[in-house]
């Protein structure tokens, strides 16, 4: 299945955040997904999804400082009570906008003699996560992220993210699969997700290098979308990457068949 959603904290940029929901209804989208959307209540958000017809598919939890340069909030073992707050914050929203999925960016751990403490601390956190978001309806997604654009990052391959899976062993929890990031970690994501497609809950994607639209990199954009297109995945499809200029002018790849 492939339906795309427009990522509105990195697209339509040009307008401020609450604009963003319209600027993506004219170009085409049914559908967007926020990295965090806190800056709005979710009343706000709820009223510009229903003023244009949209469905919002995907938010994180609270970071932290993790875009800042930080080490995020979900893995650092003294950060697990504001962790909790966080997902707290993230029910609220989450039973007003009711998405398909929620991300939890696993974050940083930048003293490799910590690295169990952070992994011991991360998995509890999801099973914290799994039981507030599971009663809502809703799958808990968890994203690797490559090492080169976040050192440190204490998940960062798809044979990682299918161990720990594999570990936790629960229906609701799946991957987020970014194309851009597996292959910044030299992997081969057309094959991942034709043998995997099962185990991810949403896709998002950027060409690479540069993290720009397709068509700007080494990226194979149209066999990916037409892999996505045939196997089982049932989710949708993020458009995660930074128009190297006008959002607008960015969306030819959108106006292609797949």
């Amino acid at each position: 299945m492939l339906r795309f959603t427009a990522n509105l904290s990195l697209l339509f940029t040009e307008v401020p955040l609450q604009q963003r929901f319209q600027a993506a209804k004219d170009q085409g989208f049914e559908a967007v997904e926020i990295q965090f959307p806190y800056e709005l209540s979710a009343d706000v958000i709820r009223q510009e999804l229903d003023k244009q017809q949209l469905k919002l598919v995907l938010f994180n939890v609270d970071a932290d400082d993790l875009l800042q340069g930080g080490e995020g909030l979900a893995a650092a073992p003294e950060k697990k009570q504001r962790f909790e707050q966080a997902v707290t914050e993230t029910v609220a929203y989450a039973k007003i906008l009711k998405p398909d999925v929620i991300n939890i960016l696993p974050g940083r751990c930048f003293d490799t003699s910590l690295l169990g403490d952070y992994q011991q601390t991360f998995k509890e956190n999801l099973h914290f996560a799994l039981e507030a978001f599971s009663p809502l309806g809703i799958k808990t997604v968890f994203e690797a992220v490559n090492t080169v654009d976040m050192p440190g990052f204490i998940i960062s391959s798809s044979e990682k993210m299918l161990a720990l899976m594999a570990e936790i062993n629960h229906p609701d929890l799946l991957m987020q699969y970014d194309i851009y990031h597996m292959l910044m970690m030299q992997e081969d994501p057309a094959n991942f997700i034709q043998q995997y497609a099962d185990k991810i809950g949403h896709i998002q994607f950027a060409d690479c290098p540069g993290r720009h639209q397709p068509g700007t990199g080494n990226m194979d954009y149209m066999q990916i979308f037409s892999i996505i297109k045939a196997s089982a995945y049932q989710g949708w499809t993020g458009a995660e990457y930074n128009p190297l200029d006008s959002t607008k002018a960015s969306l030819d790849w959108l106006k292609k068949e797949y």
